[in-house]
């Protein structure tokens, strides 16, 4: 090999390796940069708004009737989806103690 060719390899630098604290740190991160940006949002959208649902009515400011939305979307999302994960793991279980044919 060359002298040429030795340098125009690129270095090879080792890469930290990923830890759970590495991604609990990222997540957190993650989690600020996104509170930040709700609390501009809501700083922003303090308009109040008329609210019918069901039978209760009221006035709320924007920002707090679109973060109870969202809110509940994802209470909603988190049931559907620990149900898929329960129905998935009866699937799984039910598997493991049929006898193989």
């Amino acid at each position: 090999m060359s002298a040429v060719d030795e340098l125009s390899k690129p270095l090879s630098s080792p890469r930290a390796p990923r830890t759970r604290i590495s991604a609990a740190w990222f997540g957190i991160c993650a989690a600020a940069a996104g509170l930040v940006i709700l609390i501009v949002f809501m700083l922003q959208n303090t308009g109040s708004v008329d609210v019918h649902f069901l039978w209760m009515d009221g006035s709320l400011p924007l920002a707090l009737a679109l973060f109870i939305a969202g809110v509940a979307a994802t209470i909603v999302a988190t049931a559907i989806g620990a149900a898929r994960i329960t129905q998935l793991r009866r699937l799984v279980r039910r598997r493991r103690t049929e006898p193989l044919s």
